[in-house]
Parts: C-alpha cells; structure tokens; sequence
C-alpha cells in the first residue's frame, strides 16, 4: 500500500472537505500549514475563476492543497423554457430577500473541458473529484503533470471502478456526512452506507489508500477510521464551523445548535440528495413538491440563498452540515486539527 502522506507530500493525514460554494482560500492554507491536506471546492467556477483561486492558494500557503471539481453525470438539464415555472415556484423566498425573480441564463455552470483547461493550467498539486469515474485521459494528463488525483466512493462497487481506474486514493464518504450524496453507479437513495460498515469493505476492496469520510469530527472518530483501516480522514463539517471558513454566523450558529438527528437528506435546494438541516426553506420546498432537476434547482435556489447568506438568515440558506455537527467545538482551524491529529496513532 501506498504511504499516502510521502505520495501527497503531506505531514498529517488530515484531509478537509471541499467546500462548492462555502470554501475559503484561509481556510484551506490554514489546514495545509498545519501538515494536512486543505480543500477547496471549484463546483461551478469557470475557468478565469480557476486560475486565480489555484493562483490565491499558492499565494496563501507552500504546502501541498487539493482542488475538488464535481464530474458530469449525463443527467444534467440546459437552461430551457421549463425554467420560468421552477423559478416562479420558488418566487416567495426572493422575495423575502428583495430579488426578482431571475431570468433564464444562457448556461447554469461551465463546461468540464472549460475546468480541466484552468486546471491544467494551474497544475495544483491534488485534484480531487466527485460524481463519477475520472476518464483515462484526465488520470493520464493530470500525472503527466504531476498532479495525483483522489476520487469519492459512496459505495464499495464505485471504489472498485475508481480504484480500477487508476486513481492515486479512494475517499470512502459515509451518508453520516454533510453535503451532497455523491454517488454515480446507482441512485444515491440506494447507495446509503455508514462511514463504519463503508471503510472497512472498501479497504479489503481496493488496493489503494483509502480517505475516510462522514461523521468524523475529533480524535475518537479519528482513531475509529484508522482502525477501520484508513490511511487518512476527510472532514467537513468540525472545518466548516471554524472562523476561517466561508460560512457565515447563521451557518456556524447552525451546525453548534443542531442535533445529531436534526440533519435530513433533500432535494429540495438543488435537486440532488445532500445533507442539511431542514429549514424553513427545505420545508417549504418539500411541501410545494415542485423541484427542478439539477443543477436547474441548485441554480434557481443559489439566486436567493446568497442573498440570504449576506444577510445572514440561516432560515433561507442551505445549511449543510453532517451528523457529527455536535462535535464540532472548536472556533478555529488550528483548534480543530489539533484536535484530530491527536486520534491518528502513532504507528500510523
């Protein structure tokens, strides 16, 4: 097996999650200063954006950082006339946050050659990717480059193919975690594995180091996954409630206020399955049982839910968070990985 801290240039294994949409530049340096490897989510950046965020994490930090951009399914829809109706369904929470209703763009996100061009280009060290199977031609072009690539698995089957693949690390993600179900080989109702049962089986399954991922938030959940067989820990959710990361007050009060059971799995903010709390627009939503596919959903919601996040009303945003959020009790980043460090075992 691979030492996944000599094969990333890391010093800790200490993974954060890649944020699409809540990631910060101070964030993701401060957990690779500290010895870790720092994320950041690209969901929905084009390719200028690419640059100067990869061109940012450079500036921020020396150590080693992984980019996360999120792979097509085939099930994506085009802006189309169908737009105006979901739109209009979800016409109250603009006006809540004193928007019009927005009019149909001419696309919802960039196109995947358009990211992997910045990528490219920018080279970061670690590109990490969710929602599918990365092509032969990625995995080529990004060693060739000197970038390693660590794809996500919510299943044992989706870490075989990963793994088969070719991929440098498998990220083992239970449905503990918060944030998007990402899985690709069946539907993410059906691919629903606790971080405990998933890591095991797929480090008997793969011959490749093995991230895991969901409900992982201080040094107990730490040990546990170690046990269990991984070679390093992603996590999120303990990060996301940290000072340093793009969350705002209503976001962080959120995740400290909530219980382990408060968190549900919905549709309703951007038409695919991800873990949140349920809010007073989840509910609505749910209620209405109008919702767009993705990323039409994702796109329409986004509108309000910035607007929201700037005037910090948690009721109106989308609140990811895993269920380990009442373990996440330290302000600060250092705080926090400190705190997971102290559960990777000596022998690690």
């Amino acid at each position: 097996m691979t030492d996944l801290r000599a094969l990333l240039g890391i010093e800790h294994p200490i993974f954060l999650g890649p944020f699409g949409g809540l990631s910060s530049v101070g964030l993701a340096a401060a957990v690779s200063d500290a010895g870790g490897l720092g994320g950041y989510g690209l969901y929905g950046y084009d390719g200028d954006r690419i640059r100067s965020t990869v061109a940012s994490l450079r500036k921020a930090t020396s150590r080693p950082f992984a980019v996360n951009i999120w792979l097509p399914t085939g099930d994506e829809v085009e802006p189309n006339p169908q737009h105006t109706v979901f739109a209009q369904a979800l016409q109250p929470f603009y006006d809540a946050v004193g928007l019009e209703v927005p009019a149909r763009p001419e696309r919802y996100m960039p196109p995947l050659d358009e990211q992997l061009d910045a990528i490219w280009e920018s080279a970061p060290p670690v590109l990490s990717t969710v929602f599918g199977i990365p092509s032969g031609d990625i995995i080529e072009e990004a060693h060739r480059r000197g970038i390693r690539v660590v794809a996500t698995a919510t299943t044992v089957a989706e870490a075989v193919v990963l793994a088969e693949a070719e991929v440098d690390a498998v990220v083992a993600t239970g449905f503990e975690a918060g944030g998007h179900r990402v899985s690709f080989l069946r539907p993410a109702e059906e691919s629903l594995i606790g971080t405990f049962s998933l890591v095991p089986q797929v480090v008997d399954a793969v011959d490749v180091p093995v991230i895991a991922a969901g409900g992982i938030a201080d040094r107990r959940g730490v040990a546990a996954a170690f046990a269990l067989g991984a070679s390093a820990v992603q996590v999120g959710t303990a990060f996301l409630a940290t000072t340093e990361s793009a969350a705002n007050q209503a976001h962080r009060d959120a995740i400290r206020s909530t219980a382990a059971d408060g968190t549900v799995l919905t549709r309703a903010m951007s038409g695919r399955l991800a873990r949140g709390v349920r809010n007073r627009a989840v509910r609505a939503i749910e209620a209405g049982g109008i919702i767009a596919p993705f990323p039409m959903q994702n796109w329409l919601t986004g509108k309000f839910r910035a607007a929201a996040g700037e005037q910090n009303l948690g009721e109106l945003q989308s609140l990811w968070m895993g269920q380990g959020a009442p373990l996440a009790r330290y302000s600060s980043a250092a705080e926090t990985f400190a705190e997971l460090v102290a559960g990777v075992p000596a022998n690690a």
